[in-house]
């Protein structure tokens, strides 16, 4: 029987048969090698999203003492202080203000207003991996356009833009189970330049604002709506982290999935129209966020089990997005999936501020590498990142026929 265990390659490569087996045995688990309690199902996953006797954090309202839990490692701070004051890992008031702040640049019609520029550059991309008749497909397109399109946003010149995604991905293996210490030692050194290379650039804004989100944030903080300097610091990392990693990630997922299910690409191929649905039921198959976590801030139960304050909750995305109580064979992948309400992007107060912009990346990357690319194969069998986490591969080698 398949076993839940996220340092093993072999869950790693699929972690879906332990996930069936997970939600077989019933709605939580607790994991001792974690000290976590997993959450396999949907209707569960989907309902503690929501439940506002879980949070991000628990220090707006008990200290590391009072919640049974230890303070991280004074070597670390540079990293939780980073962390600890983006909008992700906060809860109301704080979170309220912060977002209210930042949505201004999300909203439906801005984001819409992007759909040119986003596509110009996709199209770019995919113009240059066919000329070259291939190459890998996450470095060539899958990282550069979502990271070129956030770096836009908050206006971060394009001579600045090489260390952004080594930084990123450096502070987000902090979000794996039981992180390293070189790992820990990496995500701190990363936090200290991107904290002190954005502190230059707000202090340029300041001096001379220009069109950008970076420039909005310093602006309606002068007029009085409040956001510390590292509020804003984390913010901007927050976005540029969150802004293209679930991207790069279900781009290549999703292409891997693609040759994995010919029928499917065929399909696909055949009929550009399913391209808004594919994107969906991309997500849904292999999901590139499989686990988010909460902390129990009041005690609450689950099918009769009590989760006292001070545990944690780790709620199984992938697992929540093959729940066959919500999706008709779940194992399958369909294109034309209608019903298709994958929570990928979670929900409730926490859920991603940038999903309407994801989905214009993923759909322009997807719709140029049809029309410039109708051939795409893959070149070499792809090796899958070691992280169970934040899902995704090493590298996508495809070639242009």
């Amino acid at each position: 029987m398949a076993a839940f265990d996220p340092w093993d390659p072999a869950f790693l490569a699929d972690p879906y048969p332990a996930y069936a087996e997970l939600r077989s045995r019933g709605r939580v688990h607790y994991y001792e090698p974690t000290d976590q309690w997993l959450v396999p199902r949907h209707a569960d996953v989907s309902a503690l999203l929501r439940d506002r006797r879980l949070g991000r954090t628990y220090q707006h309202r008990f200290t590391h003492e009072d919640f049974g839990r230890t303070a991280p490692p004074p070597e670390q701070e540079p990293f939780h202080t980073l962390n600890d004051h983006g909008m992700l890992d906060l809860e109301p008031p704080d979170h309220t203000r912060i977002r209210r702040l930042v949505s201004k640049a999300f909203t439906p019609r801005t984001v819409e207003q992007l759909k040119p520029y986003v596509g110009r550059l996709a199209g770019d991309l995919v113009d240059r991996l066919v000329a070259a008749g291939g190459g890998d497909l996450l470095t060539d397109v899958a990282e550069p356009l979502p990271v070129a399109v956030i770096a836009e946003m908050l206006g971060i010149p394009e001579s600045d833009r090489a260390p952004l995604r080594p930084w990123s991905a450096d502070i987000c293996g902090m979000y794996e189970l039981s992180p390293s210490e070189e790992t820990a030692a990496k995500a701190v050194r990363a936090s200290v330049e991107f904290s002190d290379y954005l502190l230059e650039l707000i202090a340029a804004r300041r001096k001379e604002p220009g069109d950008d989100l970076i420039s909005g944030l310093i602006a309606a903080h002068d007029e009085g709506d409040r956001l510390t300097e590292q509020e804003m610091i984390s913010t901007c990392v927050l976005l540029l982290n969150a802004g293209h990693e679930a991207t790069v990630n279900a781009t290549v997922n999703g292409w891997w999935a693609l040759f994995r299910n010919p029928d499917q690409l065929t399909a696909l191929r055949a009929d550009h129209s399913l391209i808004p649905s594919a994107v969906e039921e991309l997500m849904r198959y292999d999901t590139p966020l499989q686990l988010f976590e909460r902390w129990v801030l009041d005690e609450i139960e689950i099918d009769g089990t009590t989760i006292p304050r001070g545990a944690e909750i780790a709620m199984l995305f992938g697992s929540a997005n093959h729940d066959p109580e919500v999706f008709q064979a779940p194992e399958k992948l369909d294109l034309t999936r209608k019903d298709n309400p994958h929570i990928s992007f979670s929900a409730g107060i926490h859920y991603c501020i940038g999903a309407p912009l994801a989905r214009i990346e993923l759909a322009a990357s997807m719709g140029a590498l049809l029309e410039k690319a109708p051939t795409l194969s893959l070149a070499e069998e792809p090796v899958r990142k070691p992280n169970f986490v934040i899902r995704g591969l090493e590298g996508l080698s495809v070639e242009v026929g």
